[in-house]
């Protein structure tokens, strides 16, 4: 990468104040939506709403230090904290502590199929608890400010899929809570492995269409399955917003142009070097606070993919970004196997 180049990375965004949007959001997920990959996605949308991973309610009530669970940088905004858990007092309690960080918003978890978080009644397995989910959503209402919402499934293991997430949004929408995000599909909590539930049980997004119909007054949000603008643009005739996951981390510049598309603003960035340089300056500070470096840029391996030079960029991270000491210049010389047109 040339001194001009380096010398022109100081255009990381500055933190905007941004209003709460969720028409485009990028889906809570474990181990991939980092403070790192956030910081990442805000060089490429300034609108799109961020998630972070789940956080359950023990993490946060007992684990230290609390910054480890709760920490982000500032640019992050606007973003939602997502919980995991069923306990309607330590829900309430984590509410607070999530207004008191600087939380846009806090989402529970009611999708998460896994078998460890089942046997503590986190995730999807509450689908079949819909009181239980109104008691808590009431109680972390109750202790906050900021918006509560919901994210769930189409329904859990043999539920008809009608009857019972109609059930379960009526009665946590009577509890007070006016926002779902929907997964338009089952989650098979016995049988499936959690990368299964993402995959094998069929998408159903004329369910959530039809809850849409039935319940107008009720933000309703689709996620599953979405993979460009084109789609996420046929789905808001039918629901409020669209939550893209897998996608959004392996092919990150797909929400380049989310800001332009479905916000009707500018994009911060037009070109891949430009946003991958926009990022420098973050990970200088990071490094700088004691992060490793392969924490930060495993976020970004999927910038320049099908680019002339995507490959070795890609690799080169992957081959020395976690060695002992790597620091910026790691990274500097893996953009420099990046093609630009000008270079090609």
């Amino acid at each position: 990468m040339t001194d001009t180049a380096i010398k022109n990375s100081h255009i990381m965004a500055e933190p905007l104040h941004v209003p709460l949007d969720r028409t485009f959001s990028v889906a809570p997920m474990m181990d991939w939506t980092t403070r790192d990959y956030r910081a990442f996605a805000r060089m490429l949308t300034r609108r799109a709403l961020l998630y972070t991973e789940m956080v359950t309610t023990g993490a946060i009530l007992y684990g230290s230090p609390r910054e480890r669970f709760l920490g982000y940088d500032a640019v992050e905004h606007p973003l939602a904290l997502q919980l995991g858990g069923s306990d309607a007092g330590e829900l309430a309690e984590c509410a607070a502590i999530a207004e008191a960080w600087g939380y846009d918003e806090v989402n529970l978890n009611v999708g998460c199929p896994s078998d460890r978080v089942q046997n503590n009644l986190i995730g999807a397995c509450l689908m079949a608890y819909p009181e239980k989910v109104a008691a808590a959503v009431k109680a972390m209402q109750a202790a906050t400010s900021i918006p509560v919402t919901v994210k769930c499934r189409i329904g859990i293991d043999d539920q008809d899929e009608d009857t019972d997430l109609e059930r379960f949004i009526t009665t946590v929408a009577d509890a007070g809570c006016e926002i779902f995000t929907v997964h338009a599909r089952k989650a098979w909590l016995e049988g499936l492995s959690p990368k299964q539930n993402r995959d094998v049980p069929p998408l159903n997004y004329a369910r959530v269409h039809r809850l849409k119909a039935r319940h107008p007054a009720l933000h309703i949000g689709i996620n599953g399955g979405l993979k460009t603008l084109d789609d996420c643009a046929t789905e808001l005739d039918q629901v409020d917003s669209v939550m893209v996951g897998r996608e959004a981390y392996q092919n990150p510049w797909l929400l380049a142009d989310v800001d332009r598309r479905l916000y009707g603003a500018a994009n911060p960035v037009t070109e891949r070097m430009q946003a991958a340089l926009a990022f420098r300056p973050y990970i200088e500070q990071r490094l700088a606070s004691g992060a490793k470096l392969n924490h930060i840029t495993r976020h970004a391996l999927g910038l320049f993919q099908g680019c002339p030079g995507g490959r070795q960029f890609r690799r080169h991270l992957s081959e020395n970004a976690h060695r002992e000491g790597a620091g910026l210049s790691v990274y500097d010389d893996a953009l420099g196997r990046v093609k630009t047109p000008a270079a090609a």
